[in-house]
């Protein structure tokens, strides 16, 4: 039915709330249904239906529920706002209406509230805050990382070792030091309580010495090949001729110096 027909059917009730409320029951209408339809909440519907504006926030709250309501039933809506304000003595302060009802005001039940507010608020900062953090991570660059393993005895400078500029004296000690010959070689030293000593993968003519006061140090490694080996700076034969894994073999000065001699290096002492 156009909103300008009016129905002669449809109840005239003496106030617009029983007009409505007549209108709605004769067309078998729950106020479930019409709040269905029309969004408003059905505490207003029940307020409305029996007079009571007061449970309205305000009058332009009313005004729009009523238009609504009548607008449902297939009711004049316009006729029904005039009526509603000569009700309620506002007819002074009519002004022009345009048929804008997709305009009309909404259940202020369903406005979000100001908490709902304050948490999108935080979730934007929290979103700058890891896009911040993620671009940071890209740019700047990273703080230098721990080493894996605790840390390590200082390493001996990385030169080989030349017997023949050992000191006079020096073939009278007990220094052990193992040198690398190739690059990139794992090894780990480590007492005879299994203290660690020094682990690393040694670089090309690095260079690790045995501390002093170590009780049976003993060598683990995948590459004794390529290590080559100075006791009181002088040259003993490496602990394997080729490529092989090696682990708890004993490398204080009187297990090396004990060792047969391999080609071109001289007889340990």
């Amino acid at each position: 039915m156009d909103e300008n027909e009016i129905d002669d059917t449809a109840p005239t009730g003496t106030t617009v709330s029983d007009t409505l409320r007549q209108e709605r029951e004769r067309q078998g209408m729950s106020r479930a249904d019409l709040s269905d339809r029309t969004k408003i909440s059905e505490r207003h519907l029940i307020a409305i239906d029996e007079g009571d504006f007061s449970a309205m926030p305000s009058r332009t709250y009313i005004i729009g529920f009523v238009r609504s309501y009548a607008n449902a039933l297939g009711l004049d809506s316009s006729a029904m706002v005039q009526r509603l304000r000569d009700e309620m003595g506002m007819a002074e302060k009519v002004r022009p209406e345009r048929h804008l009802d997709h305009l009309e005001p909404g259940d202020p039940e369903r406005n979000p509230s100001g908490r709902l507010t304050w948490v999108v608020l935080a979730a934007v900062v929290a979103l700058v805050v890891v896009v911040l953090v993620v671009w940071k991570g890209f740019f700047v660059p990273a703080a230098e990382m721990p080493p894996l393993e605790g840390e390590q005895p200082q390493v001996a400078a990385a030169a080989p070792v030349q017997a023949e500029a050992a000191p006079e004296d020096a073939a009278t000690s007990d220094e052990v030091v193992f040198t690398a010959t190739v690059d990139g070689i794992w090894v780990k030293f480590y007492d005879q309580s299994g203290s660690q000593l020094f682990q690393k993968q040694m670089a090309l003519n690095e260079s690790f010495t045995i501390p002093a006061d170590a009780e049976g140090p003993q060598i683990w490694t995948g590459r004794p090949d390529a290590l080559s080996i100075t006791v009181g700076g002088r040259a003993v034969p490496p602990l394997a001729a080729e490529q092989t894994v090696i682990r708890d073999v004993p490398v204080d000065a009187a297990a090396l110096r004990g060792r047969a001699p391999g080609p071109g290096l001289p007889q340990g002492e």
